[in-house]
């Protein structure tokens, strides 16, 4: 159950961040001081807000579950994998080999972290 929390935390991390980035793009208005009505309207704004509260939701219930150093480094890496390789396949943004095996090393890094030899 730890786990699913996590992952689920990782998910919505990575949903918010990609829902933000669509609420940025044209024809989508972020609120100015010329049009501060225009916010309203921009529902993955909102959404990704919202997911980004669910994140911190899911997170402090996974701090509850698992040690500090080891819920951290997987929810911030996950977050990291999961949105390298959202922004390639949604907003096809370049995703170069030294993108690919920097995300390996952060992985490598954080099953150093997580696992215990007995």
């Amino acid at each position: 159950m730890k786990w699913l929390i996590l992952v689920l935390g990782i998910v919505s991390n990575a949903s918010a961040s990609v829902l933000v980035k669509i609420a940025m793009m044209p024809p989508r208005k972020f609120p100015s001081l010329s049009d501060p009505m225009a916010a309203l309207g921009n529902w993955p704004f909102w959404l990704g807000l919202g997911l980004y509260g669910a994140a911190f939701l899911l997170y402090a219930a996974a701090l509850a579950r698992l040690p500090l150093n080891v819920a951290h480094p997987v929810l911030t890496s996950g977050a990291i994998a999961a949105v390298a390789l959202c922004s390639w396949l949604i907003f096809r943004e370049p995703f170069h080999w030294m993108t690919i095996t920097g995300i390996l090393l952060i992985v490598a890094g954080v099953l150093l972290i997580t696992v215990r030899v007995a």
